[in-house]
């Protein structure tokens, strides 16, 4: 296709309406009809590569908490009330599962039946809690969700915070005590802080302060069930709460720029010691470099302050270019790669292509790159071939480099969340509205 055929609007246009039919005809009546659990209330923890329920898995906290955020923005965007019931359905069963309401903050996983099963406190798995709580109250104005959302607010900040040398540490024990192994997975190595527990809690803060800024101006209501009727909510937020949490986003911009970024390389480093030596070997991560790159701009465009948002729109578009390190012909991107060993996991990830076509399609909106929005078009072309389900629903976790399919990682299930996927969708419908 030459530049001179090529019509930039035609072709978001098409995507956008694309992706809406992928996310209420595909998405989300993949969780609403295969994965809502009947009987023990929330949603089953995990459905194999193959289509297996395990209605008896383990629930985890980082599932619920994205079920908790995907179903409250499609409802928020779409209005549709199957949503909003699914949303609350999801905000229902983590307050009362998931919150450790002695200690505070959230539990890593719980059984089937609900009852707590890895009590540690990982802030990875509270930023989540947060972002998909901060959610519901944008969708609904809900006080409760709020309010919770303000209170893990506090817990990371109490507890995750190195006044010391800045930052957040990865996790503690449930009385929040330290911990020996602070890995977030298996495939982690175990340092004190990383790159992607900040980006997940730097998301959440950018929600929270965009949902007490959005209720507070929209005078919100709440349903009251004992009377049938809307009422009035006292929204408010004291200031000073505003001003921590702008304080912390602030914060947390600066330290993706001064500590997280490589000034060398322009990736992200992966993980770091207390003091912010590096370590880990050289890891590159194109997957949280492009995730990065508009979850950063994102960060800068809600606080508001232009002086930040000079300094961050230039690390902005460097990030996106240096991601390109793992782009391939076809449209999609490899996850990651290790410098020292030679090793590059080139499983094409279901969340890695998702990311990339959001990180172009910022790239393209705020930046006017006519390219960006030909590499977001063409990872979108390899999705549509290549990871969605159309069969069965959602989308597999990834195509091997071969092309084969990868049914040995689960379809839904502690990892596999319909977060990525549907934000994608909601994010390429709310940037480009018809």
């Amino acid at each position: 296709m030459s530049d001179n055929s090529f019509n930039g609007q035609k072709a978001v246009t098409t995507m956008r309406q694309e992706m809406q039919e992928v996310l209420t005809q595909n998405i989300l009546p993949f969780w609403m009809d295969k994965m809502e659990d009947g009987e023990h209330g929330g949603f089953y923890g995990q459905m194999t590569g193959r289509y297996e329920l395990r209605p008896e898995a383990d629930k985890g906290a980082i599932l619920n908490a994205r079920i908790l955020w995907s179903f409250s923005a499609a409802s928020r965007v779409l209005g549709v009330p199957e949503y909003q019931e699914a949303a609350t359905r999801a905000k229902d069963y983590f307050l009362e599962h998931f919150i450790d309401w002695e200690h505070g903050g959230v539990y890593w996983s719980v059984d089937y039946l609900g009852q707590p099963k890895d009590t540690k406190k990982q802030f990875y798995a509270l930023g989540f809690a947060l972002y998909g709580l901060s959610e519901y109250a944008r969708a609904t104005g809900d006080r409760e969700a709020l309010d919770c959302a303000l209170q893990l607010f506090d817990c990371i900040e109490e507890h995750a915070f190195d006044a010391g040398h800045n930052g957040y540490i990865e996790a503690a024990t449930r009385d929040w005590q330290p911990i020996a192994d602070m890995r977030l997975s298996d495939l982690d190595q175990n340092y004190p802080k990383s790159q992607n527990t900040h980006l997940h809690i730097i998301e959440p803060y950018t929600n929270l302060l965009r949902a007490i800024r959005e209720l507070q101006a929209s005078q919100s209501c709440a349903y009251v069930p004992a009377i049938g009727s809307m009422l009035p909510i006292d929204i408010a937020v004291p200031q000073e709460t505003v001003v921590r949490v702008e304080a912390a986003l602030r914060n947390l911009i600066d330290i993706f720029t001064d500590k997280i970024l490589n000034p060398e390389t322009h990736h992200l480093d992966l993980f770091f010691d207390m003091d912010w030596t590096r370590g880990g070997g050289r890891l590159e991560s194109y997957g949280h470099d492009i995730e990065c790159s508009w979850l950063l701009h994102e960060a800068a465009l809600v606080l508001g302050d232009e002086q930040v948002l000079r300094k961050v729109e230039p690390i902005v578009q460097t990030v996106a270019q240096a991601s390109e390190k793992g782009l391939r012909p076809d449209g999609s991107m490899t996850h990651e790669a290790n410098l020292d060993t030679g090793h590059v996991d080139d499983d094409l990830h279901w969340w890695v292509q998702a990311e990339n076509v959001v990180g172009w399609l910022n790239i393209y909106q705020h930046f006017g790159d006519e390219e960006a929005l030909k590499k977001a078009l063409r990872c979108w072309d390899y999705i549509k071939k290549n990871l969605i389900d159309w069969e069965h629903g959602e989308w597999y976790w990834s195509r091997h480099a071969d092309g084969s399919l990868n049914q040995d990682d689960d379809h839904a299930g502690f990892w596999k969340c319909p977060y990525h996927n549907s934000r994608m969708c909601l994010e390429a419908m709310e940037r480009f509205l018809q």
